[in-house]
C-alpha cells in the first residue's frame, strides 16, 4: 500500500541464480517502477561476485529512474561483501536497525 516492493531471494545467490535475480530486478525498477524496493536478504546464506556486482549496479539503475532501494535483513557476512561491491551504506540496513 506505501508503494514498496520487497524481493526475497532464497539460498545461495551463485550463478545459476545471477541471470533470474538481474531480470527481476531490472523489471522492477525500469517495468513496475515502485517507489521503493526492499530486497530482504534474511534466507541468503551466500553470494557470488555476479550477484554482489548485480546489487552494487542496482543502485545506479534505481537512481536513473527514482526507485528508492535497501537491503536489509543480510548476514555479517553478506554485509560485508555488499560493502566491499561498492553498495552504499545508506541503501544497507542491518537485522539489528531493522
Amino acid at each position: 500500500m506505501d508503494g514498496s516492493l520487497v524481493v526475497q531471494p532464497h539460498g545461495a545467490m551463485n550463478f545459476d541464480t545471477a541471470v533470474t535475480l538481474r531480470q527481476i530486478l531490472v523489471y522492477a525498477v525500469r517495468r513496475v517502477r515502485p517507489v521503493r524496493l526492499v530486497l530482504d536478504l534474511s534466507d541468503v546464506s551466500t553470494m557470488d561476485a555476479i550477484n554482489l556486482g548485480t546489487l552494487a549496479a542496482l543502485c545506479d539503475l534505481a537512481d536513473d529512474h527514482h526507485v528508492a532501494v535497501s537491503m536489509e535483513n543480510y548476514s555479517a557476512a553478506v554485509g560485508g561483501q555488499l560493502t566491499a561491491a561498492g553498495v552504499p551504506p545508506q541503501r544497507l540496513r542491518s537485522r539489528s536497525a531493522a
